[in-house]
């Protein structure tokens, strides 16, 4: 039995999409718990209860967002996704596929090797976490707005309204 292609994004689909967006930027803009966490446990110092709070936050929230991005992956495949716009040009479509690709690797990356070192204290997975993922995800990030704002008003298709209002 063949699936009929989806014209829009589930309202799941898209309150997951808005949700960990949020969760990621907020854990891209507040690490001064999770650094605080950094310096002191290498140091063998005390944390404050603070300290051990916000690191935690930051912990869960990375954790939350591996969890949605397992369940994103689960509703692609049961509920699908919209078909590519096929008024934008192939090297667009390309790279709209690659950006999104190497966004959910990051999902899974980000929050596994926070994991590693919060939880493992295995130091390069934290040192690759802080310092190289974080900034892939951000450059990643910017070309996903980007490209959104580009098929809006450059190539005038309906796939950002696709993930707002589902039309």
């Amino acid at each position: 039995m063949t699936k009929s292609p989806t014209m829009s994004y589930s309202i799941l689909q898209r309150v997951l999409h808005w949700a960990m967006a949020l969760l990621i930027f907020f854990n891209l803009l507040f690490t001064d718990g999770i650094e605080q966490w950094n310096r002191i446990s290498k140091r063998g110092g005390e944390l404050a209860a603070s300290d051990a709070f916000s690191a935690n936050i930051h912990a869960y929230v990375g954790i939350s967002i591996l969890a949605l991005a397992v369940l994103r992956l689960i509703l692609r495949k049961v509920q699908g996704v919209p078909p590519e716009q096929a008024e934008e040009p192939a090297i667009a479509r390309l790279a709209a596929k690659v950006t999104h690709a190497l966004l959910y690797l990051m999902f899974f990356i980000m929050p596994l090797s926070g994991i590693a070192r919060y939880y493992f204290d295995v130091d390069t997975a934290g040192e690759l976490h802080a310092e190289v993922f974080k900034v892939i995800l951000w450059a990643l990030i910017a070309v996903h707005i980007a490209g959104a704002l580009a098929q809006r008003f450059y190539f005038r298709t309906d796939s950002l309204k696709r993930m707002t209002s589902g039309v």
